[in-house]
């Protein structure tokens, strides 16, 4: 029978033991909270929501506060006008962000000049190229993606709608026109609606192209007068690199019908124009963002982190790794055999097998009538950035207004 002096002795040994247990206990979650570190992100807008190309970096950002659960917290500015991204980054510096990403190409030299000022924030600039130009800064990279593939793609299905229409006698191929909407002569905009063009080439030799640009990125009326005028000038098929959804809606209410077809970029825009909507394409921001805001939480190199084509602070990616998506099909107004096509064409740039910029054509620098290009052995976009470098109009089949 246990004794009072052995029941007392059992009693504090079990009470240390206790004690111990919830001190270890408590010393484990502190040390564990210690850990879940915790950081800020910032992130300026050119638009908001209302635009497609807003809207696919909100959308990355989302997913990053549902990623992390409360470990992220995020700051947006939106409508921030290129010449005034300084003051949206003082704010976000002020309210101690650890990671600040600009969405808008005119953002790249204000950006990079304020990351020098605040070596202990990580800059993340997207559709820019002068990450790993002198001066150079850690702390400031740049990211986008060969979203030429996708211009490509939607091409060859806009070509393939055009041969349709030719092989259905609704037009003739002298009536082979096609009419694009850009914002501005940059890099970015002429590789991009040259990559549409030569997938439309591939299927019809005989088309040519004229690009309005609007100079600026998102004036809906402006974008929708442009559309108008190119289809009245017989443009039968209809795109865009700018902001707003006027081309699409230029397109649904022309008077023409059966005869106007129109390929989106950034977002599907088959609900505002179901009748003349074919496809499109969009850069999936997410996976750098993800993997550069995963970075700054384990305190490591973002470029060490981000899965893609890595040249010094600049990253960028295509198809193969999800960077570079095709939006939804309209399979009320493609050409039969659209989605195999399209199916075949992505499995051909994941395995690297297509090479866009080559042909019999002969182009020039807008700004700089002496910078030629021959096409003929071929050019490699994105080889060396992120950023689109091709910035040659095309002589006697593309016209520029």
């Amino acid at each position: 029978m246990m004794t009072e002096r052995k029941r007392i002795c059992i009693m504090t040994v079990l009470s240390a033991v206790l004690v111990i247990t919830v001190v270890f206990a408590l010393n484990y979650f502190a040390i564990g909270h210690k850990q879940e570190k915790t950081i800020t992100a910032g992130f300026v807008y050119v638009g908001d929501t209302s635009t497609g190309y807003t809207n696919n970096f909100v959308k990355a950002a989302d997913d990053i506060e549902k990623e992390f659960d409360g470990r992220v917290k995020t700051i947006s500015k939106f409508n921030v006008p290129e010449e005034q991204v300084e003051g949206a980054l003082e704010e976000l510096a002020e309210e101690k962000c650890d990671i600040i990403f600009t969405s808008s190409y005119g953002y790249g030299e204000k950006t990079k000049e304020f990351a020098q000022k605040h070596p202990e924030i990580q800059f993340c600039q997207a559709t820019c190229s002068n990450a790993n130009q002198e001066p150079k800064s850690g702390n400031y990279h740049t990211f986008m993606g060969s979203i030429y593939e996708g211009r490509y793609i939607s091409g060859v299905v806009a070509g393939m709608k055009l041969k349709e229409l030719i092989e259905g006698k609704k037009i003739t191929e002298d009536q082979a026109k096609v009419g694009y909407v850009g914002a501005y002569p940059y890099a970015e905009v002429i590789s991009g609606y040259t990559a549409f063009f030569l997938g439309i080439r591939s299927i019809v030799p005989q088309a040519v192209m004229t690009v309005k640009y609007t100079n600026t990125w998102g004036d809906y009326h402006l974008e929708k007068k442009c559309a108008e005028e190119l289809i009245s000038e017989g443009c039968v098929i209809i795109s865009q690199h700018s902001d707003t959804a006027g081309p699409a809606v230029a397109c649904e209410e022309t008077k023409r019908g059966e005869n106007v077809f129109y390929v989106s970029y950034n977002e599907s825009m088959r609900d505002l124009a179901p009748t003349t909507y074919l496809t499109g394409c969009r850069i999936n921001w997410e996976p750098y963002m993800m993997q550069a805001v995963k970075a700054v939480l384990s305190d490591k190199d973002i470029e060490d982190c981000v899965r893609g084509n890595i040249n010094g602070n600049d990253a960028g990616a295509g198809i193969e790794d999800d960077w570079v998506q095709m939006l939804e099909i309209n399979e009320f107004t493609v050409a039969k055999g659209t989605e195999e096509t399209v199916e075949k064409l992505i499995g051909e740039f994941k395995r690297n097998r297509v090479l866009v910029f080559q042909g019999n054509y002969t182009g020039r620098d807008p700004s700089d009538a002496s910078d030629t290009i021959d096409l003929k052995d071929g050019y490699r976009e994105n080889e060396r950035s992120s950023a689109p470098t091709f910035h040659y109009v095309l002589d006697d089949v593309i016209r520029t207004q």
